[in-house]
Formats: C-alpha cells, sequence, structure tokens
C-alpha cells in the first residue's frame, strides 16, 4: 500500500547573489512509515563549474550533517533530540547558506527507501 511522503532537495548554492545551484542530496519523510533520512552525491565537476575555488570537502560535510539529523540524537546536537517530523521541517526550512532545501514536494510509495533512492537517481545524479 503507498503511503504519502513528503521530500525536498538539497541544493548546493555556491553565490547566493548568483542564483546558480546544482542538486546534492534528497531528505524524504514519511510520518506513516516512521522514516526520516536524507542521501546526498556531490559531483566535483559541477561543483567547479560553478566556484572552482569551492572546498569540495567542506560543502560534502555540510551535506553530511543533513544526514546526522535524520538519524538523530546527541551527535545531530539540539536538533537531532527534536521529533523525526520536527527535524523534518528544521531541515527544509528556507535559508540563505550555501546548502539551501527546494521546496517541500510530495508523492507516494509503498517503500520510502525506494523513493529515495529513486529521487536521487532521477534528480541529483549527473544526467547519463
Amino acid at each position: 500500500m503507498s503511503k504519502l511522503f513528503e521530500y525536498a532537495l538539497l541544493r548546493v548554492v555556491p553565490r547566493v547573489e548568483r542564483g546558480e545551484f546544482i542538486n546534492a542530496g534528497v531528505v524524504l519523510h514519511c510520518s506513516e512509515a516512521n522514516f526520516l533520512d536524507a542521501r546526498v552525491y556531490l559531483d566535483p565537476g559541477r561543483l567547479g563549474a560553478l566556484d572552482p575555488g569551492l572546498d569540495h570537502a567542506s560543502v560534502l560535510a555540510h551535506l553530511e550533517a543533513a544526514r546526522l539529523v535524520c538519524v538523530g540524537g546527541r551527535a545531530a546536537g539540539p536538533i537531532g533530540l527534536l521529533p523525526r517530523s520536527q527535524r523534518f521541517g528544521w531541515l527544509v526550512a528556507p535559508r540563505s547558506t550555501i546548502v539551501q532545501p527546494s521546496p517541500v514536494h510530495t508523492g507516494f510509495a509503498a517503500d520510502p527507501e525506494e523513493a529515495l533512492e529513486h529521487l536521487l537517481r532521477s534528480m541529483v545524479y549527473p544526467p547519463g
């Protein structure tokens, strides 16, 4: 049986004033399945095309922090102690930092994990 889920893309915006970004992750929340997780993939070539001087490892660390928040617990700081739905809300709140969430979208899937992987393949990995 399909369950309603919400997701947002995690975008890397090297220079906010230019408005250019690459999709570098997906956060997916399905309250019915008690599911919150994120997957990230940061393509160094695409990142370098937007800003050759940007430190790939530093940006990747910011993206990986989203995964920690999804897992929850003390390792994610005070946000990690919030209930799952509030952690999702925190992750998708608009911000003007180098890692920004897209608007939240919805979908239906029998398996949220499978839906997350599909979104990563279709929306984050480079075409082809």
